[in-house]
């Protein structure tokens, strides 16, 4: 196969098109077009349209087209003006980030040119950038760029669209239905190490249960959920929201073993779980967060649970929520003996 480093044409992301959506595999594509596997990899990593809708991403010819366009255009200041790809590679070595480069330029310009910092980060990662290696004048110096579009913090991976709060049933938003938990990690000091304990509460009653766990990571922390959640009747968990933090994001355990459906906060608003948030604070009273709570054990922590239980609150009328969790349990029993 002969070697071809001229620009894509329309024709040629036309058929790019066509052969992805009927499943071809880029390497197969890159042998139809007499191109190198790496070029048609690297268009459509870089030229394809990226949204959170599943539906609405992925590669159009058209889409692409105009992305090389619009960029081959940004990158012809720097390629064509050698003193004013001089000044931005002088700033890089400095070193200035992107960003800072195009700030001072849209500020003060030089000879009135300006450039914004998806420009630079380009030339950074375009042929002639690479042969320099700029990308090690980066504080983060990744060899291959990442997907502007998918460089997601961590508590956005994993969680889809559909398991937002914002499509959580209303008679939950209301506190109307018995059953429906919040959920959060309540951490500690970072000297004591990953120790931490998982706080859940149903919404309605108050109830909480409060569990260890010897680090952050998913499974474990979901898997201690799902034996206490799966241990109460059916009409008791019906669900649960979660903040965006990576320790909850294997729902699948749940929605499989426990049958009830996970909700996600937006990120940075605590607000909208505020049951548990209330609910954290009053832990805080008997483990603040400069207990070491390795030396805490499960039976201290279900002695909390007790008196939290076991302590009158007035959005409940001062009764307790004991009084409320299984004065609901029993409700259910009862209606489920009448239809048996």
């Amino acid at each position: 196969m002969s070697k071809n480093y001229s620009q894509l044409s329309l024709d040629e992301r036309r058929t790019i098109y066509k052969l992805l959506e009927a499943g071809r595999s880029k390497t197969s594509i890159a042998e139809y077009l007499g191109r190198h596997r790496a070029t048609i990899f690297r268009e459509v990593r870089r030229n394809s349209f990226y949204h959170e809708d599943p539906f609405v991403r992925g590669y159009f010819h058209v889409n692409a087209q105009e992305f090389a366009k619009r960029r081959r255009f940004k990158l012809r200041k720097l390629i064509r003006y050698p003193e004013f790809k001089a000044f931005v590679i002088s700033k890089l070595q400095f070193p200035w980030s992107p960003d800072q480069i195009a700030g001072y330029l849209k500020r003060l310009g030089i000879d009135g040119f300006y450039v914004c910092r998806e420009t630079i980060y380009d030339f950074i990662y375009s042929s002639e950038g690479r042969e320099l290696k700029l990308y090690r004048y980066l504080r983060k110096s990744f060899k291959n760029r990442r997907k502007r579009f998918t460089r997601k913090p961590r508590h956005l991976r994993g969680i889809p669209h559909e398991l937002s709060i914002h499509n959580r049933p209303e008679d939950i938003d209301e506190l109307q239905g018995f059953g429906h938990w919040e959920g959060d990690l309540m951490i500690f000091r970072r000297e004591f190490g990953n120790a931490n304990i998982t706080s859940l509460v149903e919404r309605q009653s108050r109830y909480t249960y409060l569990i260890k766990n010897q680090n952050r990571r998913s499974e474990p922390v979901m898997s201690k959920i799902r034996d206490k959640l799966v241990s109460l009747p059916r009409h008791s968990r019906c669900s649960v929201t979660f903040d965006r933090g990576s320790e909850f994001l294997a729902w699948k355990l749940l929605e499989k073993h426990v049958e009830l459906g996970s909700y996600y906060c937006d990120p940075q608003t605590p607000w909208q779980k505020g049951t548990n948030e209330n609910t954290n604070g009053r832990v805080r009273q008997f483990l603040p967060r400069k207990t070491n709570i390795n030396e805490v054990s499960q039976v201290q922590i279900n002695r909390i649970c007790e008196k939290l239980h076991h302590t009158p609150r007035r959005c409940l009328n001062y009764r307790t929520p004991h009084e409320v969790f299984y004065n609901h349990l029993h409700q259910i029993e009862d209606r489920i003996t009448c239809l048996t």
